[in-house]
């Protein structure tokens, strides 16, 4: 009896996803698969569940949107079709849902690969950035970033942004931030402009 029930419990989790493709129940979008937070996107790949034989990762940029669908242009020529149900977690800048998904946005999104060729997404992280630079000016609302050859703005969002300062805990209090630093700094791409919002900068690690 026990051995029936452990199968039965094994062949749900591998249907999990494929239930939701299909718009089935309401599943938690925290999943084997991993983290779903703006972190988890940069983490190595994390041991599955047993019963999940195979996870997908898909990057580049959307091109079209049809239905629950995502259109991905990769970046190295390849496409891919992300299906987004409603276990999918997304992030965009925070927390967010599909509704603020749009057309011209980078992607990366980790699922599990479907009959038909799409990835049925657990977790996809929008126009998701973590960047090496440095501070090369101080604003109210901004900073002036060097990464690389290219400067670029952060944006800093009053209610989002935070700081760690030499690996201390988060603080909303950047009055620490210098110009010249090296900064680690996680956030959001904005196509618009190539501005980044400023999700977390971290500095003195």
């Amino acid at each position: 009896m026990t051995s029936r029930q452990d199968n039965s419990r094994d062949l749900g989790r591998r249907r999990f996803l494929t239930t939701a493709a299909l718009g089935g129940a309401t599943i938690i979008g925290a999943t084997a698969l991993g983290g779903i937070d703006a972190d988890a996107a940069f983490a190595a790949e994390p041991s599955l569940d047993p019963a999940i034989a195979k996870s997908s990762f898909v990057e580049g940029r959307i091109t079209g949107i049809t239905g629950s669908v995502l259109e991905v242009a990769g970046s190295y020529g390849d496409r891919s079709r992300v299906q987004m149900t409603n276990a999918t977690s997304v992030w965009k800048v925070r927390a967010t849902t599909a509704a603020e998904i749009e057309i011209g946005d980078g992607l990366y999104a980790r699922g599990v690969p479907m009959p038909d060729g799409t990835v049925a997404a657990d977790a996809v992280w929008v126009n998701i950035v973590n960047l090496d630079a440095r501070i090369r000016g101080i604003g109210k609302d901004r900073l002036r970033l060097a990464h690389g050859q290219h400067e670029l703005v952060g944006r800093i969002l009053p209610d989002t942004t935070n700081a760690s300062y030499a690996g201390r805990a988060l603080t909303s209090d950047l009055s620490q931030l210098r110009i010249g630093q090296s900064a680690q700094v996680l956030g959001a791409w904005r196509p618009a402009d190539n501005s980044v919002d400023v999700v977390r900068i971290s500095v003195g690690h």
